[in-house]
């Protein structure tokens, strides 16, 4: 079965190299930095729903051109003399369906021109770090309400608000 899940094609090092916390990191590794750039899109992915893929630059170690999986997000090395925006531009072409939409996470606005004008859309470095913060915000907090939830032992905490207030109106007679 085909996926038709939208896909977001991350250019990794334009990520480390703008949001705040993967700067720091990478200033003591770059495998560091890499890897939490990793975890904290996977985050997202579970939040969105969107296929993942991380595209790294790796033009000057001969013989890569691999794809790996960590966690459910998608890593890709390019290949020998071939760049993060060159493997971006390939994978839009592959990927390209109707029922499907492509989100390009990039700074390099200049270098993506002809994947933009192939239809997928752009995120910016700036606006992919909000929609992840967003992301990590809102699953604390459903992580909160699920821990209170469960943690309760009596009816009345068993019960979601909605239906506390439903039976609160029954037991005033409203």
């Amino acid at each position: 079965m085909t996926d038709l899940r939208d896909v977001l094609l991350v250019d990794g090092y334009n990520m480390i190299g703008y949001w705040p916390e993967l700067v720091e990191l990478s200033e003591i590794g770059l495998n560091e930095a890499r890897n939490r750039l990793l975890e904290r899109l996977a985050n997202y992915q579970a939040y969105s729903g969107r296929r993942v893929i991380a595209v790294f630059d790796a033009y000057r170690v001969p013989g890569l051109g691999k794809s790996y999986e960590q966690g459910k997000v998608e890593m890709y090395f390019t290949k020998e003399k071939e760049t993060a925006d060159e493997a971006i531009e390939r994978f839009v072409g592959e990927l390209s369906h109707r029922r499907r939409q492509i989100y390009v996470a990039t700074s390099d606005l200049a270098e993506q021109h002809v994947v933009f004008g192939q239809g997928a859309l752009r995120v910016s470095a700036r606006e992919l770090l909000i929609e992840v913060q967003i992301s990590e915000r809102e699953i604390a907090q459903r992580i909160r309400e699920q821990r209170d939830y469960a943690s309760r032992n009596t009816l009345d905490g068993k019960l979601n608000p909605q239906q506390r207030h439903l039976f609160e109106k029954w037991r005033r007679g409203e």
